[in-house]
């Protein structure tokens, strides 16, 4: 089976040729929509001729300075002058260093760890005036402790004595004696 594309073949390069005409055509078809810009020298614009300007003759020999010579300069373009040298830093002295005083005898005994947190006063089971205060603490680990005037707290420190407003306490040894007030400092 044979087919005819002979045809089909022959319009693409009419059909090319056609655009490509149009192309060229284009600008002799429609011009361009925007008018010429006007030139900015009203001198330019005009259509009359040139004025004519006379050549005035020039005294050229006044230029000429045959009699007179110039002065000698000074300065010199290509000889340089040294760097002037860096200014003086001044060398200030270190300053003083400060040092604390090396304290003399003992170590200061450490503060006791402990807060106060709360004090309740607890009355005997007859009701009668007897009774004793009983402190609650708590540690920097947030382990809580309680007592009673003499108790042992954490099996390093001695209750001495529970006030309405604060607590002494002590190291077992009796060196360290500290009062923790209800504020807990």
């Amino acid at each position: 089976m044979k087919l005819a594309l002979r045809r089909p073949i022959v319009y693409v390069p009419a059909a090319a040729l056609v655009l490509t005409l149009l192309v060229i055509a284009r600008p002799v078809i429609n011009p361009p929509a925007i008018p010429a810009q006007q030139s900015s020298n009203p001198a330019a614009t005009r259509t009359s001729p040139l004025p004519v300007v006379p050549v005035v003759d020039l005294d050229l020999d006044r230029l000429r300075t045959a009699d007179r010579e110039l002065p000698e300069s000074a300065r010199d373009p290509f000889r340089f002058r040294p760097k002037p040298p860096p200014p003086v830093q001044r060398v200030q002295a270190p300053p003083p260093v400060f040092a604390p005083p090396v304290p003399t005898g003992p170590p200061p005994v450490p503060s006791i760890p402990l807060r106060v947190f709360g004090i309740s006063f607890v009355q005997d089971a007859s009701g009668r005036r007897g009774g004793q205060y009983i402190a609650s603490f708590r540690d920097e680990r947030g382990n809580v402790f309680t007592g009673k005037e003499g108790d042992l707290l954490e099996g390093r420190y001695r209750l001495l004595r529970i006030g309405p407003d604060g607590v002494d306490i002590a190291y077992l040894d009796g060196r360290g004696r500290q009062t923790i007030r209800l504020t807990g400092q």
